[in-house]
């Protein structure tokens, strides 16, 4: 028997014996008053002690697709003893991102603390909201995140661009299978690197498979959480996992930071970098006129770090790879692009970041891609600071909102009966964006804790893309057909391909 049946028998079990207290606890209890009752959003029966855990699987955001079906866009659950409130609709997103934003703009403490190397709170993601998180998140975007910030780094972007091509070339030239999914992992990763750490990620810094896995290990719907009483049997043995990919996190950022206050700023040939931004702030006054003096200390320092990181490099990764895969899966809409990319830019050299602007088509591809393929299938969970009444539904504080993404992109009211298939044309006279502005695709979420690294994660999108696409043509190995290329996705923070994406690369520009 696998541990996941064996968890989900033990919660039947458990369900079973609390069900019986519970009728009989019911049978004695008397009844509410009607006049103070207030109405919760409608959802599923659940179950004493687990709630609805049972039910959600291994791909939670399917099932919850299926049931708001029945029971609507803004739908009540119960993760164990946690309140939750699912949203799948973009009306209801806009009342919980924008109408209310105020009252929803908190997260749930992260219920895996004992196992992480630092306490996440202490970051940007999953920071409370509230005068230290609005800190965190302004030097964040001054000293990383900036417009001018992400310009500064377009000649580094461009170097690693020349590498991958000269790599990649190579691979075509032997007529090779390419796996993708480590080429783009690699870019992306060193571009990372130099921007946060400010030097090349080198042997001891492969930090992007520790990443994906600490994110696989922290989905937001990891029963255990939700059910402490069932840490300590760890029957899916994700904590032992997330302790020794934390372990192993720690070690690089403590080498790291000792590099960094190694080294004098001032001496030559060394540029200020985000972590020495990071140093020169700590155990001073973040800003001295709060009520409260916030600082950061070392382990904020590793907690920033690792959300920075996280954030520039998995989820560009994991969209980079979803895009190529539905272009290997759609020929045509790879030649379109490909025929875009000859008429704007030529056959005769790069593309260059300024170029991007001018590719409309670019544009609906990569929109439609995060609309089929979220960042994350849920944006990472919000909480209610205080009792609330949502569309006539009564929302107590402390409960988590889940933003099921992964439906609103795939809503056929929104997106008529073909929203399941990739079609970039429906963005043809379409003003809906990706930036937050519109409900019906949230892949950087929106309001006060939309991602501040929305802008690098487009730019890092388009700009791979577009590279792969003009100095490739692409196809599938082994005499694989579109139709047999393998869709599936791997659940967690982020949602990146369950398995690597492999190719045939052929160059295609002039020399």
């Amino acid at each position: 028997m696998s541990p996941f049946t064996l968890l989900i028998n033990l919660l039947l079990f458990l369900g079973s014996i609390g069900a019986f207290i519970h009728i009989i606890y019911a049978s004695y209890s008397r009844p509410k008053d009607p006049k103070n009752h207030k109405k919760p959003p409608p959802g599923p029966p659940p179950l004493p002690i687990i709630g609805n855990l049972h039910k959600l699987g291994n791909h939670p955001h399917r099932y919850l697709q299926t049931l708001a079906k029945q029971y609507g866009p803004i739908m009540s659950l119960w993760l164990g003893k946690t309140p939750a409130v699912v949203v799948s609709s973009p009306k209801a997103a806009k009342l919980f991102l924008k109408t209310h934003d105020s009252v929803f703009a908190s997260r749930p403490p992260p219920k895996s603390s004992d196992f992480s190397i630092y306490d996440a709170r202490k970051g940007l993601a999953f920071a409370p909201y509230g005068p230290y998180w609005r800190n965190v998140r302004k030097i964040c975007t001054l000293q990383l995140l900036s417009a001018s910030k992400i310009e500064s780094f377009a000649p580094m972007r461009k170097q690693e661009v020349k590498s991958l091509v000269g790599s990649l070339k190579k691979c075509a030239a032997m007529h090779e299978v390419v796996d993708v999914t480590k080429k783009v992992n690699e870019f992306i990763e060193e571009t990372t690197c130099r921007m946060i750490f400010g030097r090349n990620k080198g042997d001891r810094l492969k930090m992007t498979a520790l990443i994906r896995e600490l994110m696989f290990l922290g989905q937001p719907l990891d029963v255990s959480s939700f059910l402490p009483f069932l840490r300590p049997l760890d029957l899916q043995g994700l904590d032992r996992r997330r302790k020794n990919v934390t372990e192993a996190l720690d070690k690089v950022f403590d080498a790291i930071i000792q590099e960094h206050e190694q080294v004098d700023i001032g001496q030559q040939g060394h540029h200020r970098d985000f972590v020495d931004t990071l140093l020169s702030l700590m155990n001073q006054p973040m800003n001295p006129h709060d009520e409260q003096i916030y600082t950061i200390d070392r382990e904020s320092i590793k907690a920033i770090m690792l959300d920075m990181f996280a954030g520039a490099s998995d989820t560009s990764s994991a969209a980079i790879e979803w895009t190529l895969s539905e272009l290997l899966r759609h020929p045509r809409v790879m030649k379109h692009l490909q025929e875009e990319l000859r008429s704007v830019v030529g056959m005769n050299r790069m593309v260059e970041e300024t170029d991007l602007e001018k590719l409309p088509y670019l544009d609906m591809v990569i929109r439609e891609s995060f609309r089929l393929h979220p960042i994350a299938e849920f944006l990472i969970p919000h909480q209610s600071m205080k009792d609330i009444e949502i569309d006539g539904y009564y929302i107590p504080k402390t409960t988590v909102i889940l933003i099921n993404s992964w439906a609103i992109g795939r809503d056929p009211d929104v997106w008529s009966n073909n929203a399941e298939e990739f079609y970039p044309e429906r963005f043809i006279n379409n003003n809906i964006d990706i930036k937050g502005r519109d409900f019906q695709l949230l892949p950087f979420g929106s309001g006060r804790r939309g991602c501040p690294g929305m802008l690098l994660g487009i730019t890092n999108v388009k700009y791979i893309v577009a590279q792969l696409v003009h100095f490739f043509h692409w196809e599938l190995p082994n005499g694989m057909s579109p139709n047999d290329l393998d869709m599936e996705e791997k659940d967690g923070l982020t949602m990146p391909r369950a398995n690597p994406l492999l190719a045939i690369p052929t160059y295609r520009l002039l020399d």
